[in-house]
């Protein structure tokens, strides 16, 4: 039924011609909500009315009556565009990843032409179980029409210099130059920037503001705060600000501006970091990965974008400046803790089996998963339930919310012997701070670049060993390792020091490697300037 749906979203763009879109164009802000016909008189309430009570109630963590309370919404108004859209978010939270996609599948059919609904939808249908590629590719090339089609670019408010060897303006654009798994990534990449080569502009699309954000503040040569401005404002800025190459950091995670990159302000456009696939849009010219995240040459056909490729790895980790010191543990095999500090929706029940099969060759171990929504009840009883259908003893499992606390997060892993990482959507800075805190990682690798982002960083930090093929060599290699007391015991006491001496954490070796892709493809715009 959920293909079914991506199915007929498909075609949507083909049954509508350019004046629809074109008045629908604004229709991101998704706060439009369209009134049904004599079905709310049936519960007496009105549609804003049944949203701002699911509303208080998933606020207040009554995630099951928030969703009732939707469903009641939608049976009454079936063209409740917010509904859909609240009951999407409650469900991504209850674990209830299928059913949440489908519907931000059906606000999309109703709001057609919203960029917003569509990067929700494009976005979580990522954690499905069992994504299917070629229909999510579709998905991101009908986006990609669509916003070719609504996309006014502005006049250009100047003529860049076509000089290969000038100093060069980089923008980046994101929600996320704060406290997030993207700063960690970015921050040590600015701040290593050659600014006698380049200069370096940080558009920022959030409200938050933390000790991460004033940090980037700092170090950029110009900072924007775009948060409220529209798509015409911050295109004009662009423009004025004479950007040369403009770094998308989001994708289509919320908070992004794909709308602005879709009106090209900026000479050379990329993606890289945020989101774990294309962006669809023509008017982005490369994305930045590297040769194991998406290998030779299979991989360029899932992409609008060409591939910049970094030698070894495609991002550089600043570990927390408050990190604890690695604490030893060596534990015996009957006392093994494992763990997954993943998003919750990257967790799926083919994963709780296997892990099922993990704890079964492990007598005695048991796991902890951490993640935000397992701070609500309904949540935690759903989680436990599979785990229970699975045939795992709900005993040896644990379960936690989030830790505001960073410091007593990465304290966490001091109880924790190996780090188990979900598939097909793989993690990025959990295991990232697993290693840090010399806990080894247990990663599969899929096709998909989202699936190959645990083989990406395992190899950079020297432990390919640890990344599997398929299902039975996963369990295999935790099973074996967790029966390695030895190994484990070495890893713990090296993993920190293995990590400081790979590229993942060459901040200034990183930063050096992707400005020469950032000078090259400078380059190649300046020829074909030159020769037209």
């Amino acid at each position: 039924m959920l293909w079914k749906l991506i199915d007929g979203l498909l075609g949507v763009g083909r049954r509508r011609g350019r004046d629809a879109i074109t008045s629908q164009r604004d229709q991101g802000s998704a706060t439009q909500p369209t009134s049904g016909d004599s079905g709310g008189k049936a519960t007496g309430s009105s549609l804003e009315d049944l949203v701002q009570q699911a509303e208080m109630l998933a606020k207040a963590g009554q995630l099951d009556a928030a969703l009732e309370r939707y469903r009641v919404c939608v049976q009454a108004y079936p063209h409740g565009l917010d509904a859909y859209l609240g009951m999407g978010n409650v469900l991504v939270d209850l674990w209830s990843v299928e059913e949440a996609v489908a519907s931000y599948g059906k606000a999309l059919e109703l709001a057609p032409f919203s960029s917003t609904i569509y990067s929700a939808l494009l976005f979580h249908s990522h954690y499905l179980a069992s994504p299917d590629r070629r229909r999510l590719f579709a998905l991101h090339q009908r986006f990609g029409e669509m916003m070719r089609k609504a996309s006014r670019p502005g006049k250009e408010s100047f003529a860049p210099a076509p000089d290969p060897e000038r100093r060069i303006r980089i923008g980046y654009v994101s929600p996320n130059f704060s406290r997030h798994s993207v700063g960690y990534f970015v921050e040590p990449v600015i701040s290593h920037h050659d600014r006698s080569r380049y200069e370096i502009f940080c558009y920022y699309t959030h409200h938050l503001s933390d000790e991460t954000t004033e940090r980037i503040r700092g170090l950029a040569d110009g900072w924007r705060d775009i948060a409220n401005a529209g798509d015409d404002a911050v295109e004009k800025m662009i423009r004025n600000d004479r950007i040369d190459i403009l770094v998308d950091l989001a994708g289509h995670s919320k908070g992004n501006r794909l709308g602005v990159f879709a009106r090209k302000p900026a000479p050379i456009q990329m993606t890289w970091l945020g989101y774990p696939d294309t962006t669809g849009l023509d008017a982005v010219d490369y994305r930045v990965t590297d040769r194991v995240a998406d290998p030779d040459p299979d991989a360029e056909q899932w992409y609008t974008e060409r591939l910049l490729r970094i030698d070894d790895v495609f991002l550089c980790y600043k570990p927390p400046e408050d990190s604890p010191p690695v604490c030893a543990r060596a534990s015996p095999a009957s006392e093994i803790v494992f763990s997954s500090c993943n998003n919750i929706a990257k967790l799926n029940e083919q994963m709780i089996q296997v892990w099922g099969k993990i704890l079964g060759q492990v007598p005695g171990s048991r796991i902890i998963v951490k993640s935000a929504p397992l701070g609500y009840p309904d949540t935690v009883d759903r989680v436990l339930d599979c785990f229970e259908r699975n045939g795992i003893d709900t005993q040896r499992v644990e379960l936690r919310g989030w830790i505001t606390d960073r410091s007593q997060h990465l304290d966490l892993y001091a109880h924790i012997d190996i780090a188990l990482d979900t598939f097909p959507y793989n993690g990025t800075t959990t295991t990232c701070e697993a290693l840090w805190m010399g806990v080894p990682v247990v990663s599969l690798a899929g096709t998909a670049h989202m699936s190959r982002v645990g083989a990406t960083i395992l190899r950079c930090a020297g432990l390919n060993e640890f990344v599997a093929g398929s299902m039975n060599e996963y369990a295999d290699i935790a099973i074996a390792l967790a029966h390695d007391q030895a190994q484990r015991k070495s890893l713990r006491a090296s993993l920190r020091d293995k990590l400081l001496a790979s590229p993942l954490l060459d901040h200034e070796g990183f930063t050096g490697k992707l400005e020469l892709h950032f000078r090259q493809s400078w380059m190649e715009w300046c020829v074909r300037q030159l020769a037209g």
